[in-house]
């Protein structure tokens, strides 16, 4: 996703050894290298100009450990000069924030331990769903921290051509809770399917106790979508790990038409943008 280029820079980070660890960033992707994300976006006249973006960095410490750094977007995210600014700024923040953690942890870790010298961080955005006013996302995270596994899950937010701005899918309705009312019998019931799928047998009340309760609403990432390009008339439940289940279950998404009664819930401002699935 920019152009393909192989920088190797030497940086020092005094908490972990008077060595200095490799950092091999490598950004790869169709846009120039020596170009920001903003600018790479900026420069593109159209949709099909743009170009997708991948920034990757690596950095090994002498004791056999390394930090893995990844973040991408899609091509349409770098058509919208002001959200690949927005999440650019958002990459660099995440890239202090992981190398810093992770200077910490080979500091605290023993001099025999291998999984606490090593840590990951990646976030991929995808599109869900074009409309005119709207760009819908998922970005899929994962995280490694030491340990038996990492973390992975999906979050979600929408793109607002006119205001220039990121909101929560759940910004669209009334409130949280209204949407929840709306959508939590159907997506309850698809969500007990695929547990049956998983675990066999019969699943206990789903108002019950984790993990065969229903998920509520701060639990639950909303998503977006649309089959016909011009409103939304679909919308995603997804659950992550540890959510509905076991890890081992791994996550679940159920899709929802949207019906009248999501339509009750959605505000006024963006009646418009939304339609009954057909």
């Amino acid at each position: 996703m920019r152009a393909l280029i192989t920088v190797v820079a030497a940086t020092a980070l005094a908490s972990c050894s008077a060595e200095a660890p490799v950092a091999e960033e490598t950004p790869q992707a169709t846009a120039s290298a020596a170009t920001s994300p903003a600018q790479a976006s900026a420069t593109a006249s159209s949709e099909s100009e743009a170009q997708g973006y991948s920034f990757k960095k690596k950095l090994d410490e002498p004791g056999g450990g390394a930090m893995d750094f990844t973040y991408t977007w899609p091509a349409k995210v770098s058509a919208e000069p002001e959200l690949a600014k927005q999440l650019g700024e958002h990459r660099e923040k995440m890239l202090r924030t992981v190398t810093d953690d992770w200077n910490v942890m080979i500091k605290d870790c023993p001099p025999d331990a291998v999984s606490c010298r090593n840590s990951s961080y990646s976030n991929e955005y995808a599109v869900v769903a074009d409309l005119p006013r709207f760009l819908s996302l998922s970005n899929m995270l994962y995280t490694y921290t030491g340990g038996a596994h990492g973390l992975y899950g999906k979050d979600s937010s929408i793109w607002d051509r006119e205001a220039k701005e990121l909101l929560d899918p759940t910004e669209l309705f009334t409130s949280r809770a209204a949407i929840h009312g709306a959508i939590s019998k159907r997506a309850c019931a698809g969500l007990d399917r695929e547990r049956l799928k998983r675990r066999g047998g019969e699943i206990p009340d789903s108002y019950g106790e984790w993990p065969n309760n229903c998920p509520g609403i701060e639990e639950t990432v909303l998503f977006v979508g649309s089959s016909n390009g011009k409103t939304f008339d679909r919308l995603g439940a997804y659950y992550g790990p540890y959510v509905a289940g076991a890890y081992a279950e791994g996550d679940y998404e159920i899709n929802l038409p949207v019906d009248a009664a999501v339509i009750k819930t959605v505000k006024p401002e963006y009646a418009r943008y939304f339609s009954v699935k057909r």
